[in-house]
């Protein structure tokens, strides 16, 4: 038998590998449970509950084919290794996964494990990421070329293997702490395209303009980025679907067009943005743990103040705009791109926390963590990349420009709910209807001013920096060849910003 691989593809259309698989012979479709990836620092409740769905909703499309999906808990190679004192295994198929360091070790010892047994292991990429990329130039054009072959159909049947699977386990039983969930997004299939069918149809038409406040996020971006890091949905179909759509849109009368145009541009170069991200961690694992470009090691290592991440965790740091959307994460796993980026700049610039301790804790409150995309953006925002402009949020400018009004702050901060108008990116100034809600817990201009001396300083005075960076650029920066020009002209204006809010 051929044994399919589900790791972070959780459907069974536009699967290569199972499509590929059941060509070939009878196929056990095998999810393994793995409680050694359930026991690392980036992981929570959160991802479990949203797995669980969309590992059902699996079963129940594998089960129509003729074979149900197999659930195994343990070690990868533990769990392999079962199969194949019982099973004759002609063939490993998995997509190809750059996640965490950890599954890079797990893979690793499973290719050991498959040479070993003489396994062949086929691992077709799923994403537009290239494993063994040897440098970025063609890129975006292969890319392209990815996302425009056909869509694969499932399987016709699967025929039936006699094999047990194993109960799921709860989130207890593996030890994850208990978590304070809102409204989580659902996980599973249907889902997904009952998004992706809403957001191209109706809810992303003002996409471009309404991106960037958490007052309209919410509702105006697709919300796919769970059902892209689960697998529920291929980022081709979410491409293809979006192009047939710009198609369906050019057709129209000018004056029916609407803001289509601009929002499904942005939306597919955005998808497109994804796999960049990802391409990074693919190409340069280390960059989950250290900085990007060397000249910043050491620069925030001496001490790291413990209350004041406390008090950026709860939500309590004393500025209205960042409070609220650290509530509105915690509680909902989903926050726009901005609102993100300003979380993570305060903590790394006003705070001057190093990254890895509140990147760790945003992955668990994610629940579309994707780590390729998540470390570059989190060095990103706190500067030690080298090669990105340095982009320090002010907090009360990023308040009223995004919440004008104050309806998001007062949704996600009770205490603020009768406060002033005039006062409610501000209300140290009104103390008296302050309630409960905290003082700053750092001066915000003070606090800017440092940072960015202290950043600015570090790249004039070390002679190495431009030539380091430029290294950093030709291993990792975006390129202009291969693209379409219209999508060109889109790159050369993300490539200062390279946002990515699904």
């Amino acid at each position: 038998m051929n044994v399919v691989w589900f790791k972070r593809d959780l459907r069974i259309e536009d699967h290569e590998a199972l499509l590929e698989a059941s060509r070939r012979g009878p196929v056990l479709p095998l999810y393994i449970l793995e409680p050694g990836l359930w026991k690392q620092p980036d992981v929570s409740q959160r991802h479990w509950v949203f797995l669980n769905d969309c590992l059902h909703e699996l079963n129940a499309s594998l089960k129509d084919l003729g074979q149900p999906l197999i659930i195994k808990r343990g070690g990868a190679v533990e769990v392999l290794e079962e199969l194949y004192q019982r099973h004759t295994i002609k063939a490993l198929w998995s997509h190809q996964e750059t996640w965490n360091a950890w599954t890079y070790e797990r893979d690793k010892a499973v290719k050991q494990w498959c040479r070993t047994k003489h396994v062949p292991w086929h691992e077709p990429s799923q994403n537009g990421v290239i494993r063994r990329l040897r440098d970025r130039d063609g890129w975006a054009g292969r890319w392209y070329g990815q996302m425009k072959k056909p869509v694969l159909d499932s399987p016709v049947a699967l025929q039936s293997i006699q094999e047990t699977s194993d109960t799921l386990p709860s989130a207890a039983e593996l030890g994850l702490p208990v978590d304070a969930l809102g409204s989580l997004q659902e996980g599973g299939r249907r889902e997904g395209l009952k998004l992706l069918q809403g957001f191209l149809s109706e809810r992303g038409e003002a996409y471009t303009k309404e991106m960037s406040t958490p007052v309209t996020a919410f509702e105006s971006c697709s919300r796919l980025s769970a059902h892209l890091a689960f697998g529920t949905i291929s980022v081709r179909e979410a491409f293809q679907a979006s192009e047939w759509r710009s198609q369906e849109i050019k057709r129209m009368p000018r004056g029916m067009k609407g803001k289509w145009p601009s929002a499904l541009r942005s939306f597919s170069g955005r998808l497109r943005w994804h796999c960049h991200f990802i391409q990074k961690l693919e190409d340069e694992p280390r960059i989950e743990f250290e900085n990007m470009h060397p000249a910043y090691d050491g620069l925030r290592d001496s001490g790291f103040n413990e209350i004041f991440f406390e008090a950026w965790k709860a939500g309590k740091t004393g500025y209205p705009m960042v409070d609220a959307c650290m509530r509105a994460l915690s509680a909902t796993g989903w926050l726009n791109f901005r609102m993100r980026a300003m979380l993570m700049s305060f903590s790394s610039y006003h705070l001057w926390l190093h990254w890895r301790q509140p990147a760790l804790h945003l992955a668990k409150l994610f629940t579309d963590y994707e780590p390729g995309i998540h470390y570059s953006q989190v060095q990103m925002q706190s500067g030690t990349t080298g090669i990105n402009a340095i982009r320090i949020y002010n907090p009360i400018k990023q308040g009223i420009d995004q919440d004008p009004e104050g309806t998001f702050i007062r949704q996600w901060i009770p205490e603020l709910c009768d406060m002033d108008q005039s006062f409610i990116h501000t209300p140290w100034l009104a103390k008296s209807q302050m309630a409960d809600y905290p003082m700053p817990v750092v001066d915000e201009k003070t606090a800017r001013k440092a940072a960015a001396g202290k950043i600015y300083g570090l790249r004039k005075n070390n002679t190495s920096h431009k030539a380091v960076a430029q290294e950093i650029v030709n291993k990792h920066g975006s390129r202009k060849s291969g693209l379409p020009r219209a999508a060109g002209r889109k790159a050369r204006k993300d490539n200062k910003q390279e946002e990515l809010p699904l």
